[in-house]
């Protein structure tokens, strides 16, 4: 950990390794006279949209929406299931990549695909019997008709990946266990809401004649209508989020049961355990003797005791992790491997050979639209999670042998 630009920013990996757009814009986030205390940036951090990803802004007396950015409530769902590596349904030593039935995964991918719609504006036919109880809940808590304010119909997005580095996977921990984890957010109507409150953030800034030192800083105000629309509709988001990771994971229950057991999820007893957090979110909460609003872009909450997962890439370890509450970071810690280098780099620096030799273990659907989600487009996530030290404690390490993503 190490103090710098004036004691007002805290981070847990060297200034040197933050590259020099992503210091910048840094910078400009912690010049904003509402910060409380310091900016803390996490071991992941990269240039972002809106701000840094990997860094925790906590505020009083304002909100910058862009700072969360337009997928509100992205976040990680893991579900440990009684199933183990060794399995004989699992298991085929005469072929596949760890010994695993290859067969049987290709049949498990396809049966999650068909389950749940991927790729961006990808949505479902109906809203199924599980996902109705869902998004009966989001509509008794709606303060507004969100479907007529943003011509989106998000009860068909309920049970929905998207793109980019959103996915599905399987892996097994240390000791054999097979995890089911899953990474997605907000989806469309988490777009419509940000875009729609940053809009009016940049407008309030150029009808008061507010100077920034990044349009993307534009906030609203505590006491003001707008301050309180705003909360009142991320907040919302964010069970959007939640609900859309469970429903998606008892999905992917489903068709292991069906495909394993020949029966339901509820009956096999499939799942042990369950952790479902967000890492793009806004939240009230209490540090260091005050009441203020953190912002998460790119951050797992880890308070003492919370449990997080912090994922690598497609083809690298993942982390479930117990949080120590570390007090510097807003009881934060990093949401993942983080990009190294942008899409269009990636695209310019990988082939599909590289493709197929950073993948060979992992059972995915091959695709050149997928090729800047290549491992070697994110940063070292062993390094990210022992620079992690003082923010958590590893509980479980996972290695992946399924992956599904959409384009």
């Amino acid at each position: 950990m190490e103090w710098w630009n004036n004691n007002k920013v805290v981070s847990f990996l060297p200034e040197q390794e933050i590259e020099p757009e992503a210091r910048q814009q840094i910078i400009n986030t912690a010049s904003v006279p509402f910060l409380y205390k310091h900016l803390a940036v996490m071991p992941d951090c990269h240039y972002g949209k809106g701000s840094t990803v990997g860094t925790v802004i906590a505020t009083k007396g304002a909100v910058i929406p862009a700072a969360v950015g337009v997928d509100i409530g992205c976040g990680m769902i893991a579900v440990k299931t009684q199933l183990k590596r060794s399995s004989p349904t699992l298991r085929d030593t005469e072929a596949g990549a760890w010994g695993y039935n290859l067969d049987l995964l290709e049949k498990i991918r396809e049966g999650i695909e068909r389950r749940i719609p991927t790729s961006a504006g990808k949505y479902n036919g109906k809203i199924s019997d599980t996902a109705k109880p869902r998004v009966e809940r989001l509509e008794d808590i709606a303060k507004k008709d969100y479907k007529k304010l943003f011509g989106t119909n998000w009860q068909y997005q309920i049970g929905t990946l998207g793109s980019g580095n959103h996915f599905i996977e399987l892996a097994e921990d240390q000791n054999g266990c097979v995890w089911v984890v899953l990474h997605s957010g907000s989806r469309g109507i988490g777009n419509k809401i940000a875009q729609h409150h940053i809009k009016i953030a940049q407008a309030l800034m150029k009808q008061y004649h507010i100077t920034l030192a990044d349009e993307e800083l534009a906030y609203l105000a505590q006491g003001t209508p707008e301050y309180d629309d705003y909360l009142q509709d991320v907040h919302w988001a964010q069970q959007f989020a939640l609900a859309n990771r469970e429903e998606m994971m008892d999905r992917v229950l489903a068709e292991l049961s069906h495909t394993l057991f020949d029966q339901s999820a509820e009956d096999s007893g499939i799942e042990v355990t369950r952790i479902n957090c967000h890492h793009n979110f806004t939240a009230t909460e209490h540090h260091m003797g005050e009441k203020v609003l953190v912002t998460r872009k790119g951050a797992i909450k880890a308070d003492t005791g919370d449990w997080g997962f912090i994922p690598g890439s497609m083809g690298t370890r993942s982390y479930i992790v117990e949080g120590k509450g570390n007090v510097a970071s807003f009881h934060s810690a990093p949401h993942g491997a983080g990009r190294r280098m942008s899409r269009n780099k990636a695209r310019a620096t990988f082939t599909m050979e590289d493709f197929d030799k950073q993948l060979k273990d992992v059972v995915h659907r091959r695709s050149e639209t997928l090729l800047d989600e290549i491992p070697g487009a994110y940063k070292d996530i062993g390094l990210v999670m022992e620079q992690a030290s003082d923010l958590v404690d590893v509980r479980y390490t996972l290695k992946q042998f399924l992956n599904v993503k959409g384009d």
